[in-house]
């Protein structure tokens, strides 16, 4: 799943509401005019990237066959890898939009601060779960990229290249393909970049009582966790019409070499609001602290992170910070090193949990009584 099935919601929560279309170069029957610069209402990398890929898709579906192909492949499968889509057509226009659609994925893996091998970002998909075969038949669809959070027209393109305004608030008339980045794709790939930027800073580092061959005497068999039976969050900080989220944690404390250590935890399962999800997933590895405490902050992209950036705030900040021979909470520490920016469509504060211990176990609602979390003791045993 993507972040930018938020568009999908957008147009479809309200289908009764109407819909408020108008194109901003003369009525759809107009004879087509050269294309002005579409109006913005996002001004990030990526959100850019997006805009520009979706009105070039939306030139090529003026080729009758290729309109076919990319109808066929969005009714088969909600998320299609338009990279791979494109790769299978021998239409002059369509090998012309790879080109630029190689670009863009090139550009928005540095924009995510992603670096060079990371599978391709960019998908395509059918907004609404009622189109069918037919519809798109009937009419070429439009093509949009997902809005900012507190849009209130999603812009959208025809195959003429020209802009079309739709409510986020009412479901079209036609078809809409949106086009956005593979949120879970790239938060996968972007936790690895964390790991990388913080082991490389001192902040996060395999620990030798982690594998049994030096530490506490656990250790010789195997290392004790905590790990989440169940979590459910009241609000994922993704607004009505953006769809799933792209939650991840960071679990901090100090290593056992007395130096703050920063753990990445990728959790792809938490999609909705008011929803209980129960992975059994492994959230802090107690071989790896030096104290009995660790904290833990839930965060979730909105699209526009770069990891690398968000990586360097973090070590920038957490490095100031020293053992003083007890726990320290570095849960501000960690709010406050990002960007005022970041907290607009990029990475947002779901909620943190604070004292979490060896022996904690139960339900724990966390500071912000946005999230609760029930956790257990589990003793993950050597082979």
């Amino acid at each position: 799943m993507f972040a930018e099935r938020r568009l999908r919601a957008a147009l479809t929560a309200l289908a009764l509401s109407g819909l408020a279309l108008t194109t901003l170069q003369g009525t759809a029957g107009a004879a087509a005019a050269p294309a002005a610069p579409a109006p913005s209402t996002k001004n990030s990398p990526v959100a850019s990237i997006e805009d520009t890929t979706a009105r070039a898709l939306a030139r090529t579906l003026a080729e009758p066959a290729w309109r076919r192909q990319v109808a066929a492949a969005a009714l088969a499968d909600e998320d299609v890898d338009l990279l791979a889509l494109t790769a299978t057509s021998r239409t002059a226009s369509v090998k012309a939009f790879r080109s630029t659609l190689a670009g863009a994925e090139t550009d928005v893996a540095r924009a995510k601060g992603l670096g060079k091998d990371v599978p391709s970002l960019l998908r395509v998909s059918l907004a609404g779960r009622s189109v069918s075969a037919a519809d798109l038949a009937r009419t070429t669809p439009l093509v949009a990229s997902a809005p900012a959070e507190d849009a209130e027209v999603v812009v959208a393109y025809d195959s003429a290249g020209r802009a079309h305004e739709l409510d986020a608030a009412g479901a079209p008339d036609r078809p809409v393909y949106v086009v956005g980045v593979d949120g879970q794709a790239a938060l996968a790939a972007g936790l690895k970049v964390m790991d990388r930027e913080l082991a490389a800073r001192g902040l996060s580092r395999p620990d030798a009582s982690a594998s049994g061959s030096a530490g506490a005497p656990a250790a010789a068999s195997g290392f004790w966790t905590t790990r989440i039976t169940s979590i459910s969050v009241a609000d994922v900080m993704e607004p009505w019409f953006k769809g799933d989220a792209e939650v991840f944690g960071l679990v901090t404390g100090f290593g056992t070499d007395g130096k703050v250590r920063v753990d990445t935890v990728t959790m792809p399962y938490v999609d909705s609001a008011n929803t209980t999800y129960h992975p059994g997933q492994i959230l802090v590895n107690w071989s790896n602290y030096k104290y009995n405490l660790a904290d833990a902050v839930l965060m979730e992209d909105d699209g526009d992170t770069n990891y690398s950036s968000l990586a360097k705030a973090l070590a920038a900040a957490l490095l100031t910070i020293t053992d003083q021979g007890a726990y320290i909470p570095l849960v501000d520490a960690i709010v406050d090193a990002m960007p005022t920016s970041w907290w607009t469509d990029d990475p947002d504060y779901v909620d943190s949990f604070y004292t979490l211990a060896r022996e904690t176990t139960g339900t724990r609602a966390g500071a912000s009584a946005n999230a609760r979390m029930t956790v257990e003791r589990y003793f993950v045993s050597e082979l």
